[in-house]
């Protein structure tokens, strides 16, 4: 099968590599397309990814392209792994809301809004491109954030598609380990909004051992998500790190404005260092300062995501998806991060015990300013901005809300054609 990758120039994509050519026998491709506006990184991620599938005895054809079009012809997958305005636009949001009080992060609060806002219709044109060129019945897979917001518009579309996080399989990961099992006997109780999720539960053997966890692990949990063993507690389960920007707000905040790097300025030098190594022609295997960029386990969540959708696998595995009933105070066209059963046939959530407080009152918040990110990614126009932004927890306040607008878009004219 053809796997098309669009943004196939990131450093992120000799990760995928290393899995196909570890996985092959859940995922076997004949073509691997990579899509990306910038040449030379595509001939050095091409380069390399070559060099690993040979290493690995793998037999696949790496081909590289600029046109979308051209691209996702004829493709049975298209991943999706976009960052519009790279790294630059990724410091920007990371940084201009602290002139207002607020935390500066890629997915969340205004930062989040910003990269919905640059996302969203690119995604779409591609998300196009596909519907007309890729081979019938294609699926579009979503790791680009921020992806539950990614998710819906491209499913509001009628797109065949489904959002990817590594956030569950990290934790899947984590729990079976303390165990001593192997992680596709770990089933989570996950359930949340993209990059807002709860652990509620770690199924092995027909038995929920996250209670013994947290007994025997609640500090060391509580440190591997930046958060108090004492919330933990309080909340009888595992947040997600991205609930650190919600439960110490000030803390995190009090942190950026300190000073030194930001996120995306510490990722810029490590893809400086990756992108050296591509170039060596003596590097085959995945560099290990690609562990420093971030997205643990990423390639085995896609692999195992596109051999289900399309091996027909029906299995279960945690995905963005329509929320149809499962948090019943959210719309059925929400998008939320659930276990879900994936084949062939489509993504189906399952159904999920009720969301206690106070969890569920900060998912029904997040999910209304999602809707309304949404509206303005689309829409375009200041005051669509300004209420997103109003609506957000994070931010709150008019006055706050209207100048995190302006220096929003100021910072982000050059990629969105309505604020020119």
């Amino acid at each position: 099968m053809k796997l098309t990758v669009v943004g196939g120039g990131s450093t992120y994509t000799p990760e995928l590599v290393d899995g196909f050519a570890r996985l092959r026998e859940l995922l076997p491709l004949t073509e691997l397309c990579l899509v990306d506006p910038d040449a030379s990184r595509l001939e050095l991620v091409s380069g390399v990814s070559r060099r690993m599938f040979a290493h690995a005895g793998y037999d696949v054809r790496v081909t590289t392209t600029s046109d979308v079009a051209a691209g996702v012809s004829d493709s049975s997958a298209v991943l999706l792994q976009l960052r519009i305005g790279g790294q630059a636009a990724r410091h920007s949001d990371e940084t201009f809301p602290h002139a207002c009080g607020c935390l500066g992060q890629e997915t969340t609060g205004p930062g989040g809004l910003a990269k919905a806002l640059r996302t969203v219709p690119v995604v779409l044109s591609v998300a196009e491109q596909v519907r007309r060129h890729a081979a019938p019945g294609a699926w579009i897979v979503d790791f680009t954030n921020p992806v539950g917001i990614v998710t819906r518009a491209l499913l509001n579309e009628g797109h065949r598609a489904v959002g990817l996080c590594n956030v569950a399989i990290g934790f899947q990961r984590r729990f079976a380990a303390l165990l001593g099992v192997a992680p596709a006997s770990v089933q989570l109780d996950h359930v949340g909004l993209n990059h807002l999720t709860w652990e509620r539960g770690a199924v092995a053997d027909g038995v929920d051992r996250l209670p013994g966890l947290l007994a025997a692990h609640r500090k060391e949990l509580a440190e591997e998500v930046e958060l108090a063993p004492e919330l933990l507690d309080l909340l009888g389960c595992v947040p997600s790190y991205y609930l650190r920007y919600y439960y110490a707000h000030d803390e995190v905040l009090a942190e950026q404005l300190a000073g030194g790097q930001s996120r995306a300025q510490a990722v810029m030098d490590v893809e400086a260092e990756l992108l050296a190594q591509y170039a060596d022609p003596g590097v085959v295997t995945k560099p290990e300062a690609l562990s420093r960029r971030g997205g643990a386990f990423y390639s085995e969540a896609a692999v195992d995501l596109l051999a289900s959708l399309t091996a027909d696998r029906g299995d279960v595995q945690v995905v963005n998806v329509r929320n149809d009933g499962v948090l019943p105070f959210l719309p059925d066209d929400h998008v939320v991060e659930v276990p879900a059963v994936v084949g062939a046939d489509g993504v189906a959530p399952l159904p999920a015990a009720p969301l206690a407080s106070p969890a569920a009152g900060l998912v029904a918040h997040v999910a209304d300013y999602e809707r309304l990110a949404l509206d303005a990614a689309l829409q375009g126009g200041r005051s669509r901005v300004e209420r997103a932004l109003l609506a957000h927890p994070l931010v709150g306040q008019h006055e706050r809300a209207a100048r995190l607008t302006d220096l929003l878009l100021d910072a982000n004219r050059d990629h969105l054609a309505w604020a020119r």
